[in-house]
């Protein structure tokens, strides 16, 4: 092939992919030339938060109890500039073909939003130490709790969810997501930043766990490898387009167990106190107290709306 040849193979590349019909559905207009959100700023701003939330683990720098208050107090003024820039870079990413925002505006709301979210991170770290005390007493091979925030993939994924989920609960678009994503791709744990789930909350091992948007999960929770909270189905609209919004993943109430691989389908509920067994397909509601396992030869595995 010759020279000319391949540079003819390329310009009617780039002049099939420069044509509107071709991009048009997944091209991003930038809105007042704002730039993206960023990945990297993300992860910095996550890494910030987690050196907050459990002090000492994640930064070597010497700390004690008379310098503390400094050093929470310079990673928090970071994590705050950081996500104020960053919370700027999403909403004008929603607003994408939409009139021109004012600049004033959105530096303003940004910066409330940033503020609204450092408010929280007392409550953060709060329900993250139960989400830390679950996981250490329920793993008989956990050393110390420090090795669970440490070591352990699903203290990572939870607590990407934690911030996302507290994101997600100002109002804040986009960047949740992100930060999920960030935990999945890291860890295997997919935890949408809608889901609703209570304190002392863990996951054993942890790959491959998927919990969809609308799930709500109660207290004390424990979920190992492989577990799907996901949906049944997708109601339509006339068009035939998925209607957005509507609640369609399992409510998982408190003192649950869910053994690896189990998929939970629906906007079913697994009633409290209730052990679901590894591998099992649940497409209706469960009682309380309900104990479900696979067949054993002359064994009935699950009757209507409860439990053997």
């Amino acid at each position: 092939m010759t020279n000319n040849q391949t540079s003819a193979i390329v310009k009617r590349a780039i002049d099939e992919l420069s044509k509107e019909q071709s991009y048009k559905s997944v091209c991003h207009q930038k809105v007042q030339e704002h730039r993206m959100p960023s990945i990297n700023s993300l992860a910095q701003i996550v890494n910030l938060a987690r050196e907050i939330i459990f002090p000492g683990y994640f930064d070597d720098t010497a700390m004690n109890s008379n310098s503390i208050g400094y050093y929470i107090g310079v990673n928090t003024e970071k994590l705050y500039a950081l996500l104020a820039d960053q919370i700027m870079a999403g909403l004008c990413f929603e607003c994408a073909g939409a009139e021109p925002m004012d600049e004033t505006e959105v530096h303003k709301i940004s910066h409330q939003l940033a503020a609204e979210f450092v408010a929280q991170l007392p409550e953060i770290r709060r329900i993250l130490a139960t989400d830390v005390e679950a996981a250490f007493l329920g793993d008989p091979a956990a050393k110390s709790r420090g090795e669970v925030i440490f070591c352990y993939p699903a203290i990572r994924a939870i607590s990407n969810y934690r911030i996302a989920n507290a994101l997600v609960n100002i109002g804040v678009p986009l960047i949740p997501r992100i930060i999920s994503e960030m935990a999945h791709s890291e860890t295997g744990i997919d935890i949408h930043p809608k889901a609703v789930i209570g304190e002392y909350f863990s996951i054993d091992h942890g790959t491959g766990v998927v919990i969809g948007a609308t799930s709500i999960i109660g207290k004390n929770v424990k979920l190992f490898q492989g577990v799907t909270l996901g949906a049944k189905s997708f109601p339509l609209d006339d068009d035939g387009n998925p209607i957005k919004g509507v609640p369609r993943h399992p409510i998982i109430e408190d003192d649950v167990v869910i053994y690896a691989q189990a998929t939970i389908l629906g906007r079913i509920t697994v009633g409290a106190n209730s052990v679901i067994g590894g591998n099992v397909w649940v497409t209706n509601s469960v009682t309380p107290n309900s104990k479900l396992v696979q067949f054993k030869p002359r064994d009935l595995l699950y009757s209507e709306g409860g439990g053997i």
